[in-house]
């Protein structure tokens, strides 16, 4: 369960929230299956909209969800022929 940790909505993979575009960067199944799955559940169950909206609201953006910690930029080499 560790791809728990790392699971984000797709900022590339969207068709509505990213939600089916994360599961599938995280997990072994692909986002078109998430999305059938989704639809079935929704179309027979009624919960597939639920579990999407509350996936939608609960899970980070993928951008938040990988943010390296800031670092400062390299000071850039001094110019050629000045005196410092």
């Amino acid at each position: 369960m560790a791809f728990l940790r790392d699971l984000a909505k797709s900022k590339n993979d969207v068709v509505i929230g990213g939600v089916c575009g994360g599961l599938g960067a995280y997990t072994p199944i692909p986002p078109w299956m998430w999305r059938a799955a989704f639809l079935v559940a929704l179309l027979f169950f009624g919960t597939g909209g639920l579990f999407y909206v509350i996936l939608w609201i609960a899970l980070p953006d993928e951008k938040s969800a990988q943010a390296a910690p800031a670092e400062k930029p390299a000071a850039p080499p001094p110019a050629e022929g000045s005196n410092q």
